[in-house]
């Protein structure tokens, strides 16, 4: 079996990253879950959240802002709309979405048809700065 597995990101606009890596952790709809070397084959629905990948010591986080991921023995392909490294993500931009989307969510109410990408647009900005280290 193999020691390390290709993680390959991918967002409309670009490859993000295609290299062997050791483990894969991902944001999943029903919960975060991880992936190392000969896992078994299956398809995921990914959430807005943290994805964060091992290679060797060294851990690197990017924030997604939800997608696919198919996963085979040897194999991660993340798709997804939005992508972001670490070292890419402008903190008080992130921190200025959030604000904004905090104060467009007091505004409405639950029953808003406009909550739901309010909330998403809050989500989106806190996993950047998390990912960011800002949060």
């Amino acid at each position: 079996m193999a020691s390390t597995i290709r993680l390959e990101l991918v967002t409309p606009e670009r490859l993000l990253l295609s290299e062997e890596v050791d483990e894969v952790v991902l944001p999943g709809y029903e919960g975060e879950f991880g992936v190392l070397p000969g896992h078994t084959q299956f398809l995921a629905i990914l959430n807005i959240g943290i994805m964060w990948y091992r290679k060797g010591s060294a851990i690197n986080k990017i924030a997604l802002g939800g997608g696919f991921a198919e996963v085979t023995h040897d194999r991660v392909v993340v798709m997804v709309e939005t992508a972001e490294r670490a070292d890419e993500i402008d903190l008080e931009r992130a921190q200025r979405a959030r604000d904004r989307a905090e104060a467009r969510l007091k505004e409405l109410s639950l029953n808003d048809e406009t909550y739901a990408k309010a909330y998403a647009q809050l989500q989106r900005a806190l996993v950047r700065m998390a990912a960011g280290g800002g949060g």
